[in-house]
């Protein structure tokens, strides 16, 4: 059974729909990507996965999103515990105001991690897995904000991935990159797919179809079509994500 099964979902802001009805199963251990035209419901389908949706004024949410068979709308649930199993990257990078080390540091301490030992040896393991270990290792009490927007990318999954979560929701984590540093960014995400379930919110068809596994569509709040990316990408079954692929729709 996969970690993420959304049912029936939906969702509106101030009475205005979002998302309709939304019913899929995200694949574990695979990159699924959410793609289509802005306004379409993208980023909400994802914030919804760990509650982020619970931020924004005036949303309205009905149905149920199942981690590991749990609906995590269940008021019982504890949404610090969630959103430890289910980490967030942002759309542009967002360091904690405090150095290198207590950025990766600072959710295992949270959480009870007390020991500068554990701590030494986790943070090391981090910044190794999103490859800015060799960049930091010299400064890491320096102050995060002095990392390139790059750095501060990886510095942030580096940061998610040290509350040893189970799922990644990434929300266009490579928009406000250049080239080469969103090219690292999708490499990490790449090899990180073995370890952990990753959603992907991407507006970039060529970054799905470099990424995904799977791919979910969406239209004007509506799920359109999902399924393998080999078979949504290339030979798409709906005639709306055909003419989305063609570039017929914006």
């Amino acid at each position: 059974m996969p970690h993420i099964r959304i049912r029936n979902l939906n969702v509106s802001y101030d009475g205005h729909p979002a998302l309709n009805d939304v019913t899929v199963d995200i694949p574990d251990c695979q990159i699924t990507a959410i793609i289509g035209p802005s306004g379409c419901g993208k980023t909400t389908l994802l914030r919804c996965c760990n509650r982020l949706i619970d931020l924004t004024p005036g949303a309205r949410v009905s149905g149920e999103v199942l981690i590991d068979e749990a609906n995590i709308f269940d008021g019982a649930v504890d949404v610090m515990q969630l959103r430890k199993k289910v980490g967030h990257l942002a759309q542009r990078p967002c360091p904690l105001p405090m150095s290198i080390y207590d950025n990766v540091a600072y959710g295992p301490r949270i959480h009870g991690t007390k020991d500068r030992k554990t701590l030494d040896r986790l943070v090391e393991r981090c910044l190794k897995a999103t490859s800015l270990w060799e960049e930091v290792k010299d400064r890491l009490r320096a102050p995060a904000s002095k990392l390139s927007i790059g750095q501060q990318q990886r510095l942030c999954l580096a940061r998610t991935l040290a509350v040893e979560p189970e799922v990644l929701l990434c929300d266009e984590p490579t928009s406000a990159l250049d080239p080469l540093s969103a090219k690292q960014v999708e490499t990490r995400l790449t090899e990180l797919k073995s370890t952990y379930t990753i959603v992907v919110v991407t507006h970039i068809l060529r970054q799905a179809r470099r990424l995904a596994d799977y791919v979910v569509f969406l239209y004007l709040g509506e799920l359109i079509e999902h399924g393998p990316a080999a078979q949504v990408l290339t030979t798409p079954q709906h005639e709306r994500t055909r003419a989305y692929l063609a570039g017929e729709v914006s």
